[in-house]
């Protein structure tokens, strides 16, 4: 059961990547108050999280509804991952997440904890589709699923905390580093959504 809270914790991580929340989320508060920027750090972790729980605990049941097998989904999910995974191991923006006109849009709000920050980049496609693969394999078990949901809250705690931390993590990092640190993650993604599509193919022709 541990490792599965540890495989689904680094899974989840690398997903969601919180170490690229720290260069956007300081170019989004560009001279704001410390005040505005704690209420859109919270803000945007309590939606995410909001988010995160409905797609877990709804997102199996609308696979059913829809006709999608859960191996299907791997397949699709993994891909959407691997796609996710290359855009960080060359460190440009994803389009998965958001496109270029939503980003400059976003410079313009007041209010940037929906978007950009809780969807898509801290509850995007690709943190979604991991809710539900996994949701989907842990569903039937009471204890494993409530750890499971602690682990998203966990992560996005992580979130919260390095959005805090963003104006010394930035002095330390800069965008260079925020970058490496970005690569080596999208590594390891690439290979576990590699796992993924492996797992689908395997489930849809037995």
């Amino acid at each position: 059961m541990i490792e599965q809270f540890v495989k689904f914790f680094v899974v989840f991580f690398v997903v969601v990547d919180p170490i690229s929340l720290i260069p956007l989320f300081a170019g989004l508060t560009q001279g704001a108050s410390a005040r505005y920027k704690k209420k859109m750090a919270g803000k945007s972790t309590v939606i995410a999280l909001a988010i995160s729980v409905l797609f877990a605990l709804v997102g199996a049941k609308f696979l059913d509804i829809m006709g999608i097998s859960l191996s299907s989904f791997r397949i699709a999910g993994g891909t959407l991952l691997f796609l996710i995974a290359l855009d960080m191991v060359f460190a440009r923006p994803s389009g998965t997440r958001s496109t270029t006109t939503e980003r400059e849009e976003a410079k313009k709000r007041e209010d940037i904890s929906v978007f950009p920050l809780a969807f898509p980049f801290m509850a995007g496609p690709g943190a979604l589709a991991t809710i539900l693969l996994t949701a989907g394999e842990v569903g039937t078990k009471p204890l494993l699923f409530a750890g499971f949901l602690c682990v998203v809250a966990l992560v996005l705690i992580v979130c919260w905390i390095l959005m805090l931390a963003t104006p010394r993590l930035m002095k330390v990092l800069g965008v260079t580093g925020a970058n490496v640190v970005s690569r080596l993650s999208g590594v390891i993604l690439a290979a576990l959504a590699v796992q993924f599509i492996v797992d689908g193919l395997r489930g849809s022709f037995r």
